[in-house]
């Protein structure tokens, strides 16, 4: 099923989303996106596709606490429509009458758009996890908040080459059977190296972990400095570099100086090189990612489509 639902990622990209209620809308510069898990997983590539909106990701409870929601659009956006956060965070901007649109394939979320005339996308409920369905939710998102990359990214339909990346996945498979995954970007793209590092904790049920540059040369590098009395709290981590070709160039330096630095170490890395501004070296680096994960859950012999934690979690709560 994983692989069959990697393989035909691309057609994701087919979707027209249509807009209900679009009356409703208000003129915005400012997207707050509301939502959980793999639900909010898009939130950090329209940063990166589209420069001219801020986007802010709120990932909890409530909204954010901004000092206006002046020129905001909030959008509740939950893949099962059910998700307790988000539809928390919807009726308090329906409370506060603050612009709110909700996309979903269902669930309360969608009932409620429909009852309170709120603006709503309503994506094919196709029997994906969130974290697969990012091709959707991200046309989703762009309808309300750039058309015009909308259709720009519905070429990656015919031309994303998903076929390409599974060999190269199998390379960095074999280095990072036994390891913890430890993923670095800059801090302009530190939303791939949290996909990849949500597919790493989901499809291939381990422990992984991500941080950005510069940030990181301030502290997080320090705590993998091993002496013999902590050599063994890191024997197992292996980073992965995602570097892309736009970075700054003191980012790209940066880079080069911290894998030297944990080669010296004995700290395995790997440099994933990519081009954020093609879409295809974009998406393809996300296909790299869900190829990892996929054969890594098969090496250790789990389910790879699945999340029983998350399901058994969200049973006891309801208890």
């Amino acid at each position: 099923m994983m692989r069959q639902e990697i393989n035909s990622f691309p057609k994701q990209f087919s979707f027209e989303p249509k807009l209900a209620n679009a009356g409703g809308l208000k003129k915005f510069s400012r997207v707050v996106v509301a939502g959980m898990g793999g639900s909010n997983l898009a939130a950090g590539l329209i940063k990166i596709l589209c420069r001219n909106v801020e986007i802010i990701a709120h990932r909890s409870y409530g909204l954010p606490h901004l000092k206006s929601f002046k020129d905001t659009l909030i959008i509740a956006n939950s893949y099962s429509g059910n998700t307790e956060e988000t539809v928390d965070a919807y009726k308090i901007a329906l409370k506060k009458k603050l612009p709110v649109a909700v996309i979903a394939t269902g669930g309360t979320l969608l009932q409620l758009a429909k009852k309170n005339a709120t603006p709503y996308i309503q994506m094919p409920d196709i029997g994906l996890q969130p974290r697969m369905a990012l091709g959707l939710n991200l046309m989703a998102h762009l309808k309300f908040i750039d058309p015009v990359v909308m259709k720009k990214l519905k070429a990656l339909e015919r031309t994303l080459d998903v076929a390409r990346y599974e060999a190269e996945a199998k390379i960095l498979v074999k280095k990072l059977r036994d390891k913890i995954p430890i993923i670095y970007a800059s801090a302009e793209n530190q939303a791939l190296a949290y996909i990849w590092k949500i597919k790493f904790n989901e499809t291939s049920k381990i422990p992984a972990f991500y941080n950005a540059f510069p940030e990181l040369n301030h502290n997080e590098m320090n705590g993998f400095d091993a002496v013999a009395a902590t050599r063994q709290l890191s024997a197992n981590a292996h980073f992965i570099f995602l570097r892309d070709a736009n970075d700054h160039p003191k980012i790209q330096k940066r880079m080069r100086v911290t894998e030297v630095l944990y080669g010296n170490r004995a700290l395995p890395v790997m440099a994933v090189d990519f081009d954020s501004r093609h879409l295809h070296s974009l998406f393809g680096l996300l296909v790299y990612g869900d190829w990892v994960s996929y054969y890594l859950a098969e090496y250790y012999g789990v389910e790879a489509e699945q999340v029983p934690m998350v399901e058994e979690f969200k049973k006891k709560i309801k208890s």
